[in-house]
């Protein structure tokens, strides 16, 4: 049997990548910008090889502060450890990314590139983006980051691909952009569908729509799979019930479970034997946002209703406009499923309050690692404002396992 290889472009925290490693795939490449991901990378790629080769106790070593970062990575191989590419692709590098890529498929003995994942970012296609930046939008160049996607499809020819973006991908300058790469795609030799997929539908606790986008060679006559609903029928109480309680701006590194794990944590893969959680830590709020949590949590615990900016005492107001943003403040639904989990919880909590009106803070890392269905040994590099803004930006790895899963089915 042929290697189930891909390449994961724009690839963020891994959390796609780690779906398709979960069903056997190999990654030949990840690609990504952020360096701080890419350390998170190159940690989880630590993390699968210590697991293959039965010292897993290294990896909870570094996890309990017991060794350094440097240490971890001395035990992998360097080949693997260089799989992992710092760029910003662009036209200037991309032939320079392509040689690392050459470079890496001679040195593990990949002859094929099955498969390419992926999502370039998507800010230039997010409706509040665009509603923030006007006409901008249109001399952004990350409008056409799916032509360098493109560039990787006619380099490395793979069977199929996968690529996700926010819905606004195909309302975007009024559709122009998503006819032109089909009409690109199409070009290189790929036929392709797309769906609005919902991460609920896959047993993640959190209601979060992406464009998944899949494309394969045209003499292969595949088509777009057909994806079972799953329906968890937990909550996010059940979510975060074995988690210590905790106040705004604790920080719980390394801590022990106060539960036994439920079905969900153990079918979902959450829990999976390591009796510590890690990065279970909460941002530090002013007491003017804790006295907006407060009423926040109170209005939605007791009657179902969202705070509105005016809802909120003027003398706790920072600005005038009550008819703009007023829902700048949500309280996480503990009774049901997160809303989506963006990158701007990077940014503050406000959007993310915790249900539990007495821990009154916003979500940690750990939770909102968990609300995307990344598992507890799952580290996130390097400081809290970066581990919030790799997990928002990511696919939820439950989601992702399931579409390799049909990916799968295609190329074995």
């Amino acid at each position: 049997m042929e290697k189930l290889t891909y390449i994961d472009l724009f690839a963020g925290a891994g959390g796609l990548s780690e779906g398709f490693i979960r069903e056997g795939f190999i990654p030949v490449a990840h690609a990504e910008m952020n360096a701080d991901a890419c350390l998170t990378l190159k940690t989880r790629i630590a993390y699968h090889y210590l697991k293959d080769t039965n010292k897993l106790d290294v990896y909870h070593d570094y996890q309990l502060g017991k060794i350094s970062r440097e240490t971890l990575y001395n035990y992998i191989p360097e080949r693997l450890m260089n799989s992992v590419l710092n760029y910003e692709i662009t036209e200037d590098n991309i032939y320079e990314v392509f040689s690392k890529i050459d470079e890496l498929m001679k040195i593990s003995g990949t002859d094929k590139i099955k498969v390419i994942i992926g999502g370039p970012p998507c800010q230039a296609y997010s409706l509040v983006g665009r509603a923030r930046v006007g006409d901008s939008i249109k001399n952004d160049k990350r409008n056409y980051l799916f032509m360098l996607y493109g560039r990787f499809l006619e380099k490395y020819n793979p069977d199929i691909f996968v690529f996700e973006n926010v819905p606004g991908l195909l309302s975007a300058g009024k559709g122009e952009y998503f006819e032109v790469l089909k009409s690109y795609f199409a070009e290189l030799g790929y036929d392709l569908d797309n769906r609005a997929l919902n991460s609920a539908d896959f047993g993640v606790l959190q209601s979060r729509k992406r464009i998944i986008i899949i494309g394969w060679k045209k003499e292969l006559g595949y088509s777009y799979p057909e994806f079972e609903k799953t329906s968890a029928n937990y909550t996010i109480n059940d979510l975060f019930e074995d988690l210590p309680k905790i106040k705004a701006g604790d920080i719980l590194q390394t801590t022990e479970y106060i539960k036994d794990s439920n079905q969900y944590l153990l079918d979902s893969n959450l829990r999976n034997g390591f009796k510590y959680v890690t990065q279970h830590e909460a941002r530090p709020h002013i007491p003017r946002d804790l006295r907006i949590y407060k009423r926040a949590i109170e209005m939605w615990n007791n009657e179902k209703k969202r705070l509105k900016y005016g809802d909120i005492p003027e003398e706790d107001r920072t600005h005038k406009n009550v008819s703009a943003f007023i829902d700048r403040f949500k309280v996480v639904d503990g009774n049901g499923l997160s809303h989506t989990v963006v990158a701007h919880i990077s940014k503050d909590g406000h959007y993310y309050i915790h249900p539990d009106i007495n821990q009154l803070r916003s979500i940690s890392i750990r939770e909102a690692a968990r609300i995307q269905s990344f598992p507890d040994d799952y580290y996130f590099e390097k400081c809290r404002t970066s581990a919030f803004k790799q997990i928002g930006n990511a696919v939820p790895p439950l989601m992702a396992q399931k579409i390799a899963n049909k990916i799968k089915s295609f190329v074995v």
